[in-house]
């Protein structure tokens, strides 16, 4: 039986420092880093890549720790879903102080609570959204510029710009071009999508 954890935040590594949710999965039972699913997408995303790969590795009698439901999803109707899926595939789920054991029949209470976390959690993220947007319109009407600035080529890295030949070539790999350069994958991306199209 292995204990896996999931972490979760909504930016890349560069805006959310993840490192605090690992820190607390390890005290909440989970030893080995290498069972660590990290991503860096919204919780209201249904497909996530890490998640997925944790939900395809699982076996039965195996645990899912998250440092709360919120970290796994901000769907009501997706935290629903895994809990089903834990059911059938008779795992136990841990979100921080809560722990839902699926490899035993759950209690009318605890499945009703994590139901209200779910809607809770749902609020939660509609909440935001609604402030955000009225703070962009509330800038623009007053005649901000709202938005992150278009990245151009002169924003890039000379290292990332000199090593493209060789990633184009194939010399390198995306991850190493990554490690050579000091930035991170996501933010590769971006400069190899500005590279590419310039």
């Amino acid at each position: 039986m292995t204990v896996y954890g999931y972490c979760r935040c909504s930016t890349n590594e560069e805006k959310q420092d993840i490192s605090r949710q690992e820190r607390d999965l390890k005290a909440l039972g989970v030893m080995d880093k290498k069972h660590v699913y990290k991503e860096y997408e919204s919780g209201t995303k249904v497909h996530r890549v890490e998640l997925q790969k944790l939900l395809d590795i699982v076996k039965e009698g195996d645990t899912i720790v998250a440092t709360e439901a919120s970290r796994i999803t901000r769907s009501t109707k997706q935290l629903c879903d895994i809990i089903d899926f834990a059911k059938k595939k008779k795992l136990c789920l841990i979100f921080g102080s809560i722990k839902v054991d699926c490899r035993k029949d759950i209690d009318p209470m605890t499945n009703a609570f994590l139901q209200i976390a779910g809607v809770f959690s749902e609020l939660e993220r509609n909440m935001i959204s609604q402030r955000v947007k009225s703070g962009v319109a509330n800038a623009r009407a007053k005649g901000k510029i709202v938005g992150r600035p278009t990245l151009t080529i002169k924003d890039i890295p000379q290292k990332v710009k000199d090593m493209y030949g060789l990633y184009k070539q194939g010399a390198i790999n995306k991850t190493d071009y990554a490690k050579l350069c000091n930035v991170s994958r996501p933010t590769l991306d971006k400069y190899l999508k500005v590279i590419i199209e310039g």
